[in-house]
């Protein structure tokens, strides 16, 4: 009999064991619960245009208030997420820089996540916080790189003091290969300053894990995507990856097959193909989504 309980304690130490490890593993592991989105016009779904009452960008040229024809990359992504519009909280506004650089009515990254965090002193750890900014700061004649990527950084590192854990940080697409600036004379120096400020924000975020064992940093690479679209568009579905669909009030016959809608945002076809790589990026990071079955047709 005593050889018989002795297993039987083993056997249930062994059980305990084994839920605890399964409870840790659980407990990295919740499912994205939200979105929190902090940038310019690329992720803006509608901020500037409820502040300027719906004057700008101008509709029905530009769609409901974002700076595309269509729905942003970040929209996608929440689909792919399957997370609702009260699940998304976008701050993101067209025209912001990092800092205080340009247009003191638009609120920059570190006034958006400012705001947010003067108001969220604790925040959802299980939400994925996005951070993707830097190109208008370039675009209106910054050219130290230093000073976007620390503001890039402090933002990070503010939304982490209030508790958020899990991130997706987009780098620049090449800032001199847009339609609006490709043929400028300061089109070589923008290329320059885009890679400069991928390679500065692929070190800062490295260092920024080091000292932050429990965060969750996912890079979205938009430089090289727009990179492989360019040189390869038709696996991309695309056949003018150049010129922009629209050309003051006029309009392309084919925006889907565009990968500009102006001269400097992408066309919503574009935008879709951003938000599965991120989808894809956040796969392969091994974090979290929710898992839902196709409806059987």
């Amino acid at each position: 009999m005593p050889k018989k309980n002795s297993f039987l304690v083993i056997g249930l130490s062994f059980l305990a064991f084994i839920m605890v490890l399964l409870t840790n593993s659980f407990a990295s592991t919740h499912p994205i619960a939200g979105l929190y989105v902090f940038g310019d016009s690329l992720s803006d779904a509608g901020k500037v245009f409820q502040a300027t009452g719906g004057m700008y960008p101008p509709s029905p040229t530009y769609f409901q208030g974002r700076y595309s024809n269509g729905r942003v990359w970040i929209e996608y992504l929440a689909d792919r997420l399957h997370l609702s519009s009260q699940q998304t909280n976008n701050f993101a506004y067209g025209g912001a820089t990092t800092g205080n650089v340009g247009n003191n009515y638009v609120p920059n990254l570190l006034t958006q996540v400012k705001s947010f965090t003067q108001t969220h002193q604790k925040t959802n750890s299980n939400a994925l916080y996005v951070v993707w900014a830097g190109a208008n700061d370039y675009l209106q004649g910054v050219n130290n790189v230093n000073v976007p990527i620390e503001n890039v950084t402090q933002a990070i590192a503010s939304l982490t003091d209030v508790g958020a854990k899990k991130f997706l940080v987009a780098n620049l697409p090449d800032l001199g290969k847009l339609p609006a600036t490709s043929s400028n004379t300061n089109s070589f120096n923008l290329s320059s300053l885009t890679q400069a400020h991928n390679q500065g924000l692929r070190r800062s975020l490295k260092i920024l894990s080091q000292q932050h064992p429990d965060l969750e940093i996912v890079s979205l690479d938009a430089n090289t995507l727009y990179r492989n679209a360019i040189a390869n568009p038709a696996a991309f579905g695309l056949t003018n990856v150049s010129s922009s669909c629209l050309s003051g009030s006029q309009v392309c016959g084919n925006p889907d097959q565009f990968l500009f809608w102006d001269g400097i945002h992408p066309t919503t076809m574009a935008h879709r193909i951003i938000g599965e790589k991120a989808f894809s990026a956040i796969q392969e990071a091994g974090i979290s989504t929710y898992s839902r079955t196709p409806t059987q047709t």
